[in-house]
Parts: structure tokens; C-alpha cells; sequence
């Protein structure tokens, strides 16, 4: 579901072989790099796709490479002739202006390809269709947008990706890196403009949860180890984590939730919280009963009777309670992360040390 980019730009060795070790590790499957970005040194080209087609195969990842004929020629390759491709560990090329249905139709029958999701039109897929393609080999690429101001808008992208997967066709597209944008403009490498400035597991979401998006891959050649464990638990989980900041002890607090298949309005409650809660706690005191913002972490205290334990997430503020205790609170940039635990979602909190 989620995959990484490295590109070409700096010379290939320990430290892109880190990073593809710490994506696969957290359960990444993909690499993405481009051979046509004009900044690039396209005398290096060659060698440093080759070496990072190798540390691919090596990590059992795919790897995914954004090409034209032009690009092609500087590495010596072509569409006819991918097999050198395959051998050294790429798994797919995305094509775009330049490369015809036919040819399009002949690489589906040797490796993955990408097909460019924003512009692709009915007709340019019938033509594929015809010209023998093997569906089952492609999919739906989005771009990435460096320049402020010029990515996607979210209904474009969701209509987009509705007709595509009607298609049949898997569909990607980017969010941006959390720290070490990519140059020259360094202002993050999204495909929709609102995702710019987003955390990248909030905008990752989005993607997959309302825009019908299969895959999502971070467009910008870095991503925290906090992010990577996000992205980890749901991926290999298909839990929402929650980054939060405690207010008290929150030792009983540390499991994999799930929200009521009745969801209430106001908040996220918690099914296994009243059984753990009790478990060595003893008479559950009234404590720090304030007003309840968005994003508050709340245990219902004695005074709520059976009630007395159950664990909230606030999704609308709330008055002050004295028979509700506020143990904690999402931290702002995971309030937007909320929207999305629905009736019976997994959930674990994170809490900061």
C-alpha cells in the first residue's frame, strides 16, 4: 500500500540503502524514482539507476521508474529491450508523453507499468485496450506537483480515481515528505495542493479512505521514524495510531482499541476500555474534570456508575464534566487523523514520553 522515493540526483549508496531497509522494515513495498528531472546529472544516470535497481532487489521491493524515450536513451535502454531492466531489479516503468499504446501494450506484457492517472482519457485507454495490452500489469500514477500553487483539487482527484478503478486500475498518488524536501523548490512534492503542508500519515489517509487511492508513496526522499510508524500500524495492522500528550498515568491505556460499531456523535469510544481500565486500578477518582476540547482523551470516573472506565476521544468540544476525567489529548497535528475512526476501527494511541 505504501511505498518511498529515492532519486538520482546524489550518488547511491549507504545512505539510500538505510533508508529502503527502514521503508522495508515498516512494511513499505515500493520505491519510486524519476530519470527525467532536468536537475539531475544525466551523465550519472546509468550507473546510479543500476546500483539503486540492485539495493531493489536486494530489499525485495519493487522499484518503479518515471520515464520518456529521451530519459531512456541516456541510460542506453529502450522500449523494445527491457529485459536488462528486469535483470538489474526494476520492476515497472511509468510512461507518460512520448510512448504510444503499442508500446505501452508490449512492456504490460514484460513488467508492471504506470499509466499517468491525471490525464489519462477514455480514449487513450481504449487504445491500449486494442493494442493488446495485459491489464493485469497496469495501473494509475498520479503526478507530484513541486511548484506551490499547482497541485490537484481533492474533487478532481476522487472523480479521477472513481472513473479509474471502474477501469479496473489500481491507483496511486504522492504525499509529501515530513523533513529534507527535495530541491530545487523544497515545498514538498504532493499530488493534491491541501497535502502540501499535512502530516504525511493525516494526508495518506485521505487518499486511501475517501479519494479512492490504492497506493500512496512519499514523494519527497524522506520520512521521520515517527511517520514510518504510523504508516506501520496501519499497514501491517489496519489501526489508526494517535500521537498523543498525557496528562497522568496512561499505563492501562497502551492496546489496540476499537470504536462502538454504534459510533456516537461526540466521540470515539472505546469497546475493550472499561474491561482494561479496571484491571489493578481500583476505584477510578474524579480528577482533572475540565472542559473537553476536539482531540481530548477522557475516562469516565465512580461518579458515571457502570459507565466507570470507559475511554472517549472527543470529536466535538464538551463541557466540563465531574463524572468525566481528561487523562490526555491528541496533539494537533493527528486532530485531522480523527474524521476517519469509524464504527468499528482500530485505534492505538501513542502517548509522547
Amino acid at each position: 500500500m505504501f511505498g518511498i522515493s529515492i532519486y538520482l540526483n546524489e550518488e547511491i549508496n549507504e545512505k539510500q540503502q538505510a533508508y529502503i531497509e527502514q521503508a522495508r522494515k515498516h512494511g513499505f513495498k515500493w520505491i519510486f524514482t524519476s530519470l527525467h528531472i532536468p536537475e539531475d546529472d544525466s551523465s550519472k544516470l546509468r550507473s546510479r539507476f543500476k546500483q539503486l535497481a540492485q539495493m531493489a532487489k536486494q530489499a525485495g521491493m519493487d522499484l518503479i521508474a518515471d520515464v520518456s524515450p529521451v530519459s531512456l536513451q541516456l541510460i542506453e535502454a529502450s522500449i523494445d529491450q527491457v529485459e536488462e531492466l528486469l535483470e538489474w531489479g526494476v520492476t515497472g516503468l511509468r510512461v507518460d508523453y512520448g510512448i504510444d499504446s503499442g508500446q505501452i501494450a508490449f512492456l504490460s506484457t514484460k513488467m508492471q507499468v504506470a499509466l499517468n492517472a491525471s490525464t489519462l482519457t477514455n480514449g487513450d485507454w481504449q487504445e491500449i485496450l486494442h493494442a493488446g495490452a495485459d491489464i493485469s500489469n497496469i495501473e494509475a500514477w498520479h503526478n507530484f506537483y513541486p511548484r506551490p500553487e499547482t497541485g490537484l483539487d481533492d474533487q478532481y482527484i476522487k472523480e479521477k480515481n472513481e472513473w479509474l478503478c471502474s477501469l479496473g486500475l489500481a491507483t496511486m498518488a504522492f504525499v509529501a515528505g515530513d523533513s529534507d524536501k527535495r530541491g530545487p523548490i523544497f515545498e514538498g512534492l504532493p499530488t493534491l495542493e491541501k497535502h502540501r503542508s499535512e502530516p504525511p500519515f493525516a494526508a495518506a489517509i485521505e487518499l486511501v479512505r475517501q479519494l479512492h487511492t490504492k497506493k500512496v508513496l512519499i514523494g519527497d526522499p524522506h520520512l521521520s521514524e515517527e511517520a514510518f510508524q504510523q504508516f506501520k500500524w496501519f499497514g501491517q495492522e489496519g489501526c489508526i495510531p494517535l500521537r498523543a500528550e498525557p496528562f497522568t498515568d496512561v499505563s492501562f491505556y497502551q492496546s489496540i482499541q476499537t470504536n462502538r460499531q454504534d459510533p456516537a456523535r461526540d466521540c470515539i469510544r472505546s469497546v475493550e476500555s472499561r474491561g482494561f481500565a479496571q484491571v489493578g486500578r481500583g476505584t477510578l477518582e474524579p480528577f482533572q474534570t475540565t472542559a473537553r476540547q476536539r482531540g481530548s482523551i477522557t475516562v469516565d470516573n465512580k461518579q458515571y456508575l457502570r459507565y466507570a472506565g470507559e475511554m472517549q476521544i472527543v470529536l466535538n468540544p464538551l463541557p466540563a464534566d465531574e463524572k468525566v476525567n481528561v487523562i490526555g489529548k491528541v496533539i494537533d497535528k493527528d486532530l485531522d487523523i480523527l474524521s476517519f475512526i469509524g464504527a468499528g476501527q482500530k485505534f492505538v494511541i501513542i502517548w509522547n514520553e
